[in-house]
């Protein structure tokens, strides 16, 4: 079962370079095969690995510790208005706008850190958008809304192939 309908797969893969998305799939699945081992870590070990893993190789972003000078994800992002930090902040235009908070796989309900997260959130002028992952699930908001949509990256079966 694919999590998109075939048709709004079509219009917006069409678009895109049919390589990077091939290549993005195929560095999903390395992550995915990587399940026993990612389980054993905790939050902090994995913090660093998690973003490269998955913000980097999979979705693309440019990571401020891989020596970029420009780049649009940082980690240990603190807020302007107090010394608290979200694990991860992904930045448009300079500014955050979306603030990652970690846990590790034996945080299976997500939902008792969203306070927390939204806490960082505020700390942030422009920031508008929220991402909570375990490791396997990643949990996305907008604007401070409990409506969220998630997606399990390492316990789902994703179907890209038929569709490009």
């Amino acid at each position: 079962m694919s999590l998109f309908q075939k048709s709004v797969l079509n219009k917006h893969l069409k678009a895109q370079d049919d390589h990077k998305v091939l290549a993005a799939f195929e560095k999903l699945k390395v992550y995915q095969s990587k399940a026993k081992k990612i389980a054993e870590y905790n939050e902090e070990e994995y913090q660093d690995g998690f973003l490269r893993d998955v913000f980097v190789n999979v979705l693309g972003y440019t990571y401020k510790y891989d020596g970029n000078d420009t780049f649009n994800l940082l980690r240990e992002k603190k807020n302007v208005s107090d010394s608290k930090k979200a694990d991860g902040a992904i930045l448009k235009d300079g500014e955050v706008f979306c603030v990652i908070e970690l846990k590790d796989t034996t945080t299976k309900d997500l939902t008792k850190v969203e306070t927390q997260t939204f806490g960082y959130q505020s700390g942030h002028t422009n920031c508008n958008y929220v991402i909570i992952s375990n490791f396997d699930k990643l949990n996305f908001y907008i604007t401070k809304t409990i409506s969220r949509k998630f997606l399990n990256i390492i316990s789902t079966d994703i179907k890209l192939k038929p569709y490009i």
